[in-house]
């Protein structure tokens, strides 16, 4: 393709669509081409910033017609940098911003390109929630064809489970509206099956009533004896109870004396979906573990858990995601160990494990309900390093795979979410045996020329 019929063909795409298209000759390209790892260093041909689903429509004609590959950027927190793509088109879907919310109706339809805080927030307004996960800055559209798994998941169900409907673009340009009862394959297949199968621009959620709840952060000093025992009461706790527990060197806090800063601890986020009467004599337990460091657990509405993030903040990271039956003290020991031994590299700034108990009405959805196949597992484990540079980056995959496949000790899986690596190798992790032929089937149907591969997806049945 030579570079008089890109600038002709980006002259037609910006005469067919209402929103803003980006090039490199344009001043806010930089910006535009922008995602959350800015390490990932890619340069699309053009970003169109979409003002609705008819937009969108006439951007997949457009790629497809000029051969570019699409890339699909709402948040910008996929780990495999998919928001992003060298000499393609992104389709950027921040502009679809709408909120919609039915109060009486206890449901809220919601633009593609709003952020899981802001929404959180607004429903929030009325006492009223839809479990994300624990990242404001991240979009309500990646994070559900994912799964959602977050403070929320135990007590109502992952995001998926409160997804009414979508409104869906398809590689061949139809618009349509989906759920249980329209294109019943494709509802199945955006609910924890990526995004391979179109480029979503609304959804509607189901609200809970969640007046008020009793989180935030506990600290505790972290030791095999302590982190096992967390983990237990985590996974005996009530539904009511979600809980990330995160295992890393103590940062920089202002609250918590400097002898502690470096040091390993377990900093839990917790949140208790009810009033301060109910949630005490769950939380006593946690705190009994040892004496906190940081005690921050208070009562407050849900979206106090969302607060507003450090838009400078863009670690150079990687990670390993899997799941576990549980956290032993022997597995709580390999942590304590490995990651002791990790923070005496230099070039490793953090080196951590997160822990998150699940179960509950995860659990109670049937296996085969979504393309999302782990409901069966306790415990999804993240083993994680930050480093000083991105040539650091693949000496840490050994060791946080091995950390990882030992915690997991055989079980089986990956969550989409969280799978940083583009290669493709862990996709029969992450959609196993049924699932996979369910979806590739579904994309046969579909997306049959696989428009929509440059994320963690199946191919077509038959290719």
């Amino acid at each position: 393709m030579t570079s008089t019929r890109t600038d002709r063909t980006l002259d037609d795409l910006r005469a067919c669509v209402s929103g803003t298209v980006f090039t490199p000759n344009d001043p806010d390209y930089e910006n535009a081409r922008l995602i959350f790892s800015r390490h990932i260093d890619r340069r699309p041909a053009a970003v169109v910033r979409v003002a609705d689903a008819a937009d969108v429509a006439a951007a997949i004609e457009h790629a497809r017609e000029c051969g570019l590959e699409i890339a699909v950027r709402a948040g910008g927190h996929s780990g495999a940098g998919f928001g992003t793509i060298d000499d393609g088109l992104v389709i950027d879907v921040r502009g679809l911003d709408a909120i919609e919310i039915d109060v009486d109706g206890r449901t809220a339809w919601v633009g593609a390109g709003v952020t899981a805080g802001r929404y959180t927030h607004a429903v929030g307004a009325h006492g009223l929630a839809t479990g994300f996960g624990d990242t404001g800055s991240v979009g309500v559209a990646g994070i559900t064809v994912g799964g959602g798994v977050g403070f929320l998941s135990r007590r109502f169900g992952m995001t998926i489970d409160h997804l009414l409907a979508v409104e869906l673009v398809t590689a061949d340009g139809q618009i349509l509206h989906v759920d249980a009862d329209h294109h019943p394959d494709l509802f199945w297949a955006v609910r924890g099956g990526g995004g391979g199968f179109g480029v979503v621009t609304r959804l509607q959620f189901r609200l809970h009533e969640v007046p008020e709840i009793v989180g935030g952060m506990l600290m505790l000093p972290a030791t095999a004896e302590t982190i096992a025992r967390f983990m237990e009461l985590a996974l005996a706790a009530p539904d009511e109870l979600g809980v990330i527990v995160n295992v890393m060197p103590a940062p920089p806090m202002p609250f918590f004396a400097p002898e502690h800063h470096g040091r390993l601890v377990i900093l839990a986020l917790m949140a208790y979906a009810g009033g301060p009467a109910d949630a005490e004599p769950v939380l006593a337990p946690f705190r009994a573990v040892a004496t906190p460091l940081a005690d921050l657990l208070a009562p407050m509405p849900y979206s106090g858990m969302f607060q507003p993030g450090d838009d400078s903040y863009h670690p150079i990271a990687t990670s390993w995601t899997g799941y576990a039956q549980d956290i032993d003290l022997d597995d709580a020991r390999l942590i304590v160990d490995t990651l002791t031994e990790r923070m005496a590299d230099p070039t490793v700034q953090m080196a951590a494990v997160q822990l998150r108990p699940l179960g509950g009405a995860i659990s109670r959805v049937a296996a085969d309900a979504t393309a999302y196949a782990h409901r069966q597992w306790p415990v999804m484990l993240n083993t994680a390093a930050i480093v000083s540079g991105a040539d650091a980056l693949d000496d840490q995959k050994p060791w946080l795979e091995t950390l990882g496949r030992s915690l997991a000790d055989g079980t089986p899986g990956a969550y989409l979410g969280f799978v940083v690596d583009a290669d493709g190798e862990r996709i029969h992790d992450i959609y196993p045996g049924d699932t996979y032929l369910r979806l590739a089937a579904v994309k046969q149907a579909w997306d049959p020329d696989d428009v929509f591969h440059h994320n963690h997806t199946v191919a077509p049945a038959g290719a």
